[in-house]
C-alpha cells in the first residue's frame, strides 16, 4: 500500500522539505500517530460493517495519500489501507469507492488506478485542489457553483449503474461535508438539505444491493462550524436510522 520509504520516513522523521511542503502540514510524531490511528478507525468501520451492514468512523476520508507521499492535509490513505486489508484478510473480493468530498480523491484513484477489483468513483468540483487529477473509474467533474439538483441528478443516473454493472461486495462512502455553499475552501453550493438527499441516496443503494458500507467524514470548512458539525450529525443519524430503526 505505502511504499517502506515514506514510512520509514514518516517513523524516523526524516521527510525533506519539499515533501512536508507538499503534505501542507508541519511534520511531528503525533500527526504520524493520528494518521496511524485513522487507519485503524476505517478499518475497524469496514470490518463492522461487514457484520452489521454498516460501519462509521468520525474521522478518515485522507484521499490526497499517495503510497510514495502525503499531499492536502493527508499523510496516510486511511481508505486505501481499510481495502487492502479486507482483502488481505479474505473478507472482500471487489470494493468500490464513492468519494463525494468537494475535492478529487487523488491518491484513492492512484493506488488503485491498475487494480480490476477496486472501483474509484469521484465526484468533485472541477475548478478546485488538486490541480493534478488521475482518472478514476468514473469521474464526474462539477461546474463551479453546482447546486442540489444537479449534483444529485449525477448520482442517480451513475451510481445504481455502476454498482450493478460492477457487482461489489463492499462499500466505502467518502461523506465529505465540504460540497456545503458556504464551505471557506469550496465553490459548490449544495444545501444541508441536498446533501441529506446524498446521504440518503447512497445508503439506500447500499440496502437495496444488500452491500455492507462503511462511511468516512473526509473534509468540512465551513465559515460556521456548526454547520459543518450539522452535516456530519446528518450522515451519522441518516445511516442509522435507515439501517437500524424500524
Amino acid at each position: 500500500m505505502h511504499e517502506k520509504n515514506y514510512l520509514d520516513k514518516l517513523k524516523k522523521g526524516t521527510l525533506t522539505d519539499e515533501e512536508i511542503f507538499r503534505l501542507e502540514l508541519p511534520y511531528s510524531k503525533g500527526i504520524v500517530r493520528a494518521a496511524l490511528l485513522c487507519c485503524g478507525g476505517t478499518i475497524l468501520a469496514s470490518e463492522i460493517a461487514l457484520t452489521d451492514r454498516l460501519g462509521i468512523h468520525i474521522g478518515g476520508g485522507f484521499h490526497h495519500a499517495f503510497p510514495d507521499h502525503g499531499e492536502g492535509f493527508c499523510v496516510l490513505n486511511d481508505i486505501a489501507v481499510a481495502v487492502r486489508h479486507m482483502m488481505k484478510i479474505k473478507c472482500v473480493e471487489k470494493a468500490m469507492i464513492i468519494d463525494c468530498d468537494l475535492h478529487h480523491g487523488n491518491g484513492t484513484s492512484a493506488i488503485f488506478s491498475n487494480d480490476p477489483n477496486v472501483f474509484t468513483f469521484s465526484i468533485h468540483q472541477q475548478n478546485n485542489y488538486p490541480f493534478f487529477k488521475p482518472k478514476s473509474n468514473l469521474d464526474i467533474g462539477l461546474r463551479d457553483r453546482a447546486g442540489d439538483k444537479e449534483y444529485l441528478r449525477a448520482l442517480y443516473e451513475n451510481i445504481p449503474k455502476i454498482i450493478s454493472d460492477f457487482k461489489p461486495d463492499f462499500l466505502i462512502y467518502v461523506a465529505g461535508a465540504d460540497p456545503y455553499k458556504d464551505d471557506r475552501i469550496g465553490g459548490l453550493a449544495l444545501t444541508k438539505e441536498g446533501l441529506k438527499k446524498r446521504d440518503e441516496f447512497i445508503f439506500r443503494q447500499a440496502i437495496n444491493y444488500t452491500i455492507p458500507i462503511a462511511v468516512v467524514l473526509a473534509g468540512g470548512y465551513a465559515f460556521r462550524e456548526e454547520d459543518t458539525v450539522d452535516i456530519h450529525y446528518n450522515t451519522i443519524t441518516t445511516g442509522i436510522k435507515l439501517f437500524y430503526e424500524k
